[in-house]
């Protein structure tokens, strides 16, 4: 196998794991953002969740930028025209997530009811819009999105961004992904909370589970009737990174369930992800929130794991020019630059991994009213 062809498929691994990392702890972030004003009745009981996920919010934000930038140096192609035909849903995303930094600086820098409670709901929305968008994103590439290119190599958008956002499976699939959202920030809150916070995210994260593992369920049977995308003809993994002249490619009923039909051990991707999310939830009923955050972060491996497996080679198929979608051989960098992008990733993937844990093993513990009642306390 040639060379060129290995550092495809190691960053096209490494997208999903930096994916992976994405849901499960922002998605951990979010989620407590989104359980706020449920989980906490009090200011006090607010500001104790808040600062749960106080000393580490900020630094989960390095799994988004690095999601981002693999895509920008990996995969070029895609980066610019997603974020290109997705842009309204962008700045979406982006709006909501400068707020909530915003919200976490100044929620408590005036003893105001109104005032706090006010940021409150920007937690609840920059909490449950990104997670929803994630989710929604996944649905719509699972699709195909209209696009096609021009002879030059400009993209030109096919459809309106509005169908992206509001067709039944994309939020079927924005649901799942705030669903598991609150699952694990519920389970963070469990480990991390004490009374009354303890139990009213243990009812709601135990529900949250079963009804994400509902969701995949319905979506699974519901991808066999999608419109999936598969190459006609003979494909050269090692081909030119451009989108124009490539192999012909069919949409067809089922298609996105061929590499499972082809490698059944695939197939433990989706039970994985079933298999963590139940238990998980059983884990959060029966008050052992450590072992139901791993077992979420598990579901998440599934989840993830299941969409790149039905969608390999694709990254994002076109459904107006089904020859033209972005795959992993058409879109990504030179030989190159994955080499050099390979060799910065094996020396800070793992950096960041460890300061990761480290930070939670020394701010660990309970977070109870009293220690937050002070200035320095979000």
């Amino acid at each position: 196998m040639e060379l060129y062809v290995v550092l495809k498929l190691i960053w096209a691994l490494l997208l999903g794991i930096l994916l992976i990392g994405l849901g499960v702890m922002v998605g951990m972030d979010m989620g407590v953002g989104t359980l706020l004003r449920f989980v906490g009745k009090t200011d006090g009981e607010r500001r104790v969740a808040l600062n749960i996920i106080g000393p580490h919010w900020d630094g989960n934000q390095v799994w988004f930028i690095l999601g981002g930038g693999a895509i920008f140096a990996a995969f070029p192609t895609l980066y610019a025209t997603s974020f290109s035909i997705f842009y309204i849903v962008m700045i979406l995303l982006l709006f909501s997530m400068i707020m909530r930094p915003v919200a976490f600086e100044y929620r408590s820098k005036v003893d105001a009811t109104h005032w706090r409670q006010s940021w409150d709901w920007v937690f609840l929305i920059s909490g449950a819009l990104p997670m929803i968008i994630y989710g929604a994103a996944m649905g719509n590439v699972l699709q195909g999105v209209g696009f096609h290119f021009d002879w030059d190599g400009q993209y030109q958008q096919d459809e309106s961004f509005i169908w992206y956002l509001l067709n039944p499976f994309a939020i079927l699939c924005g649901l799942l992904s705030l669903a598991l959202s609150i699952f694990q920030g519920g389970a963070m809150l469990m480990i991390r909370g004490e009374e009354p916070i303890y139990g009213r995210a243990r009812r709601i994260a135990t529900v949250a589970g079963l009804v994400a593992a509902l969701l995949f369920v319905i979506g699974g049977v519901w991808v066999r009737s999608i419109k999936g995308f598969a190459y006609t003809a003979l494909v050269n993994p090692a081909m030119e990174a451009t989108p124009l002249g490539g192999p012909a490619v069919a949409m067809q009923s089922g298609a996105w369930m061929n590499n499972f039909h082809a490698m059944p051990a695939l197939w433990l991707l989706p039970l994985l992800g079933v298999v963590g999310m139940v238990l998980g939830a059983l884990a959060l009923a029966a008050r052992k929130p450590i072992l139901g955050w791993w077992l979420g972060a598990i579901a998440w491996i599934g989840t993830i794991g299941t969409t790149g497996a039905a969608m390999f080679p694709f990254l994002m198929p076109s459904s107006t020019a089904p020859s033209q979608g972005l795959t992993i051989w058409n879109a990504s960098s030179s030989q190159y630059t994955l080499g050099w992008m390979l060799v910065f990733a094996v020396i800070f993937v793992p950096i960041i991994l460890c300061y990761t844990a480290w930070a939670f093993r020394v701010m660990s513990g309970k977070v109870r009213v009293g220690a937050v009642d002070n200035d320095h306390s979000y």
